[in-house]
């Protein structure tokens, strides 16, 4: 049997040991997972707060939260997909030979879908009839403002800085994309339009829903044109 002082007074906080003797067996010492339980424990001057799982030699090099995903505030909000109407769109847009790219901009307060457009670049001979810029015209026009705050714009491909800029511009609350585009996207790629000091306006943003396939309908389509 020993005291809580021959443990140290770091090992003792981190055990949350009582102020009594305690065998060594039952603090489990030669174990190598203890499970903290609201512990705290003191380092540095300040106090910080430990996650409840397995802690591995916590006294040596102390316990350090992992910060958050840095796009994570869907997973504690309502939370309903609408990436199936922007992949129709897409679809709808590689049948008419347009790169295939769909977007959807929807009320979250209602669910109700204000526009939902694919890319029509060829078809109106216009290098701005994007996807994103053509489902922001007609929400624009259906809510009878140039700003759409608090709205959702869902879309298949990452939006380029065009559209980026265009989706800043119109003050949407949430942007959520399926696959990223390393070659020509504006918002986690390149020149990053939100991040810009410049940017007046930036929306949540969630990238990866369906990812996989989105990246697979833009995969199919250039591959039956080589």
């Amino acid at each position: 049997m020993i005291g809580v002082s021959g443990l140290g007074a770091e090992a003792a906080a981190i055990l949350g040991a009582p102020p009594m003797p305690v065998a060594l067996g039952a603090l489990g010492l030669r174990t190598r997972r203890r499970k903290a339980q609201g512990t705290r424990l003191r380092r540095g001057g300040e106090t910080r707060a430990c996650l409840s799982g397995p802690i591995r030699n916590a006294s040596a090099r102390g316990l350090h939260a992992r910060p958050p995903p840095r796009y994570a505030a869907h997973m504690t909000s309502p939370f309903r997909t609408h990436m199936d109407a922007a992949l129709a769109e897409a679809r709808a847009a590689a049948a008419r030979g347009e790169t295939p790219v769909g977007a959807v901009i929807v009320d979250p307060a209602t669910g109700v879908t204000l526009a939902a457009a694919g890319n029509r670049t060829r078809e109106l001979l216009d290098p701005t009839a994007h996807a994103e810029i053509l489902a922001i015209r007609a929400a624009c026009a259906a809510v009878g403002s140039e700003r759409l705050p608090g709205m959702e714009l869902w879309v298949t491909l990452e939006p380029c800085p065009i559209c980026a800029a265009a989706i800043a511009a119109a003050r949407i609350g949430r942007l959520i994309y399926g696959a990223p585009d390393p070659k020509s996207g504006g918002v986690e790629q390149g020149p990053r339009i939100f991040d810009h000091p410049q940017s007046h306006h930036r929306p949540e943003v969630i990238g990866g829903v369906a990812q996989a396939q989105c990246a697979a309908l833009l995969r199919a389509f250039f591959a039956a044109r080589r």
